[in-house]
This record gives structure tokens, sequence and C-alpha cells, in this order.
């Protein structure tokens, strides 16, 4: 039905946009053109610097250039640097629920370009983009990989290919919603597995999710990639869970 509505806006244009007008992608309401209405654009959060060069976490106040968190020196992560488009709230939540749950394909694009924004730096000497696999199972259950629709939308705005396939979810694990931070890291051990190494030896990889939360699939797929001979594994989401204040060093 998307695809069809898209057609038929560049061939009838104005008359079509009349019919079938433009809705926000969080709450529905009618807009001008493609992206939020005012009321949810006002509550979305992007992240900017200054923040943490390793996690991408911000910080309250700008520290200096090359600072680290506290986190980041006391528990490095598997992967180089992570960087994410915006908080994890109520507006971003509801468009990565929609995408990934509610067959809102058409919301991949805006994500998709504000991912490309804010990985800038990432996909200027990246290699492939990496999306975080689906068991097979809950790939056929959904019919898609949200991850794998953002990485498309990525890849043409940052002209870096996407290396589908490289990366297989071997384990069918259950939701992590509701895990712990500890339990989570469970859940996806030795979940993950390289297809094929010649795609992964010697390469720089970004590895593309919706969101990133405790952060434990992206440490195990990063450790994954790594073990397989991957030069560096950076990490890109839409959105990330961020603490109100964060310190550093």
């Amino acid at each position: 039905m998307l695809a069809i509505t898209s057609a038929l806006r560049a061939t009838f244009g104005f008359a079509l946009d009349t019919a079938l007008p433009r809705l926000c992608p969080s709450c529905r309401e009618q807009v001008a053109a493609e992206g939020l209405c005012a009321a949810c654009w006002s509550k979305l959060s992007f992240i900017a610097r200054p923040y943490c060069e390793r996690l991408g976490i911000p910080f309250a106040y700008d520290p200096g250039p090359g600072i680290l968190s506290l986190e980041a020196i006391a528990e490095p992560p598997a992967y180089d640097r992570a960087r994410g488009a915006v908080h994890y709230d109520e507006v971003s939540s509801t468009l990565i629920h929609g995408l990934k749950y509610g067959d809102r394909m058409d919301l991949a694009p805006v994500m998709g370009r504000w991912m490309a924004h804010a990985g800038a730096e990432l996909l200027a000497d990246a290699d492939a983009l990496v999306p975080v696999p689906l068991h097979w199972r809950r790939l056929w259950a959904r019919r898609f990989n949200q991850s794998a629709a953002l990485a498309g939308i990525i890849a043409t705005a940052g002209k870096v290919p996407v290396a589908d396939r490289v990366l297989l979810r071997v384990k069918s694990t259950p939701q992590q919603v509701g895990l712990t931070r500890a339990e989570r890291a469970e859940n996806v051990q030795g979940a993950f597995r390289v297809g094929d190494r010649t795609q992964v030896a010697g390469r720089r990889l970004i590895l593309v999710d919706d969101v990133l939360t405790s952060g434990a699939t992206a440490e195990a797929c990063a450790r994954t990639l790594t073990r397989a001979g991957a030069a560096r594994v950076d990490v890109l989401v839409f959105a990330r869970v961020v603490a109100p204040l964060r310190p550093h060093i």
C-alpha cells in the first residue's frame, strides 16, 4: 500500500496529497510535508556534542575535545565507537515500535537519514554496514528486519555498502525487554556467528541497530566480528538510552 501511495503521489502530485494527506509518523496528525509535526518535533531530543567520544553518551557541559565518560574507562566496550541519532524517549520509542512491530516501513527513510547524519564521522572511512540480524524464526514472523531496512537508507545517504548476511543469528533468544543488564548479556551469549569471514577480515564495519539500551547485543555482535578479524567495529543506532547526567574525566 505504501509503495502504491508513493508511486501515485509521484504521478498525481497535489491532487493525491489532498486525498491522502501526509501524517506525522509519531502521532498521526496531518502535516504539510514529510516529517514530524511541530509538537512531536519539539519533544524529540537529538544527540549532539559534547559527548563521550567512545560511547556517544552526552555530557551536561563541554569538557573539551576527546574526553571519555567514566563508563568508557571503567568498562571499555568491545566496539570502537557508538553513535545514536536521538535519546530513547516517548517520541523515539513510538517511531521504533511503529517500524518494528507496526509494519510502518514509511518510517525507515526519515529515521535512517537522521542516523546517517549522526554517524557521519563513522561513515567517512567505513567499508561496510552490518545490520544486527534476526533469527530466522523471528524474521519469518516479522517478515522484515528493521535494522536491515535502516541500513539500506544509511547506505544510500552515506555511500557505504551493506554487508548483508555477513553476521548471522544462530540462537533464538527471548526478547530483551524486561531483562536486567546481566540477563541481557547472558541472553545473547553465543547467539551470533560470522557467515563469510572474507567480508569481515581487515574491514572497518559499522553495526546498525534501531536502539541501544544495555549494549549487550552490540557487545555480542562486535566481539563476534572482531574475532573474525574485523579491523574496527563501530555502532550506529537510531536511539539510545541516556541517563540525565553523565560524569566524565
